[in-house]
């Protein structure tokens, strides 16, 4: 509700600030001649009137975030000038919480739009259409990595980062883990999990537990295989490198969050002849990977692994619908540039977020 009186050549406004979550009252004022100083009056139903605030010359409005929602509150303004002092009439409003920011409307209907796209590609992979995934050859190598070290007699390891279970690289570790245990499985072939957390070590040993049920072959699952070294990162990082020379395995999967320690762990796995698959999303670490690994799954490669590896309907028809959604930003942020070039602002202004 918007209030305004004109007093002279002073007028004075108040509302409910929108678009908030309450707690404060806008006031507008204008005064066309000069004025020395400005004060704001406040006041609640059956009180008197309590200066709030200061206004200077070049203000135009003042937002009072002391307000209660619900309470009804009385402004006043003071103005002195050179000629004297000039008293507005006292202005009402209450002040309440908003359930939608229209600054945001845009926003809404972009995530409508791509929550329908997800949806929609659910709907065709539960119907049997095939959804098109580009190749990504660090996960098409997964099972070749495998049968490699199968080939050779020597057993696969597998390392999800340094990060605990709350970590979500290390939960997408874990789902790759899940079809590396099951082709070691097929193959029966050792893999070997050391690990620097222990809620980690539980939650692989079941993974690969079910891998191995999966695959038919419950009577070789050795839950000595996943283990727990340390929670030290370097003592986690020297731990690993001495299974590496010791065991000599002949793949290495390196997924999850890694620091420090990403170039120690994939120069000691090169240094055995391993062939090694990496996957991170932390961008200080992907160098080291990229030079030392033979594959390395680049930030979003690595989380769409799930989807990719397990075909699951869900998985691929959200994977599909947040790939174009992304299209559609993108594009739209292209369009936005270019028009911006000559003036036109109209893109950029529907994709500013209040």
């Amino acid at each position: 509700m918007l209030v305004l009186f004109i007093i002279g050549s002073l007028s004075i406004s108040a509302q409910d600030t929108p678009n908030d979550a309450g707690g404060s009252i806008t006031l507008g004022f204008s005064y066309t001649a000069p004025f020395v100083s400005g004060e704001v009056m406040r006041k609640e139903d059956g009180g008197e009137f309590e200066k709030i605030a200061t206004v200077s010359p070049s203000d135009t409005h003042w937002i009072d975030n002391s307000a209660k929602d619900g309470v009804k509150y009385y402004y006043q303004l003071i103005l002195t000038t050179e000629e004297g002092v000039v008293t507005s009439e006292p202005v009402s409003a209450v002040s309440s919480p908003q359930w939608f920011h229209r600054g945001r409307t845009v926003m809404l209907i972009m995530v409508i739009l791509i929550c329908g796209l997800i949806l929609f590609f659910i709907r065709q992979a539960r119907g049997g259409k095939e959804l098109y995934i580009r190749r990504i050859a660090g996960l098409e190598a997964v099972d070749d990595a495998v049968g490699r070290a199968t080939e050779l007699g020597r057993p696969v390891m597998f390392i999800a980062g340094i990060m605990d279970i709350d970590d979500l690289q290390t939960i997408a570790g874990l789902t790759i883990l899940r079809r590396v245990a099951k082709k070691t499985a097929e193959y029966e072939a050792q893999v070997l999990m050391p690990t620097s957390r222990s809620l980690v070590m539980t939650a692989a040993q079941e993974t690969v537990k079910e891998a191995y049920y999966d695959a038919g072959r419950p009577d070789i699952f050795n839950p000595d295989n996943v283990f727990y070294l340390t929670d030290d990162q370097f003592g986690f990082a020297a731990g690993c490198d001495g299974l590496m020379v010791r065991e000599k395995p002949g793949a290495i999967f390196l997924m999850g969050s890694f620091y420090a320690e990403s170039l120690i762990l994939a120069e000691t796995g090169h240094s055995v002849g391993a062939i090694q698959i990496a996957g991170t999303a932390m961008p200080s670490q992907l160098p080291f990977f990229v030079t030392a690994c033979d594959y390395t799954l680049i930030g979003e490669e690595f989380f769409a692994a799930s989807a990719y590896l397990s075909k699951d309907p869900l998985q691929l028809g959200s994977l599909k619908g947040q790939d174009w959604g992304k299209a559609i930003f993108l594009a739209l942020i292209l369009i936005g540039a270019v028009l911006s070039t000559f003036g036109i602002t109209v893109v950029k202004d529907l994709l500013m977020v209040q």
